[in-house]
């Protein structure tokens, strides 16, 4: 089974690719200032910058296809609220102490992300599919 790809659900897709591409860049190439100001790790910055890229590559690829098999959508919806999820576990379990900053930093993409599986899963939710 496929979703069509509306215009709602590819604009929904490019944002999460394009913020995910942007989030990569700042996380890899400024994760030594970031950590300074957010007292964050500067490798936890950095390697999830470069966990982002072939996420946010996988999200522009789908963005432009006209229809996206449902198992595929069900992984990137997954794959956000996992990363929502691990991302505010990471500080509830004092795996990291971040200052203020830091703290509103994850807290705000986590929020962000969450927000763009929430969106991606709407189109599960419709009874428009068509069978593969």
């Amino acid at each position: 089974m496929t979703v069509t790809n509306s215009p709602f659900l590819r604009a929904t897709l490019i944002a999460d690719a394009v913020m995910g591409f942007a989030a990569a860049a700042i996380t890899i190439f400024g994760a030594g200032l970031l950590s300074a100001w957010l007292a964050l790790p500067e490798g936890l910055l950095f390697w999830a910058g470069v966990a982002l890229v072939p996420i946010a590559a996988f999200l522009l690829m789908m963005a432009f296809r006209p229809e996206i098999p449902r198992s595929w959508l069900r992984e990137i919806v997954f794959i956000n609220a996992s990363w929502t999820v691990a991302s505010l576990a990471i500080m509830m379990l004092g795996l990291v102490q971040p200052n203020m900053l830091g703290a509103a930093f994850v807290i705000v993409q986590a929020v962000a992300v969450g927000g763009f599986a929430w969106l991606e899963a709407i189109p599960l939710r419709r009874p428009d599919t068509v069978a593969a």
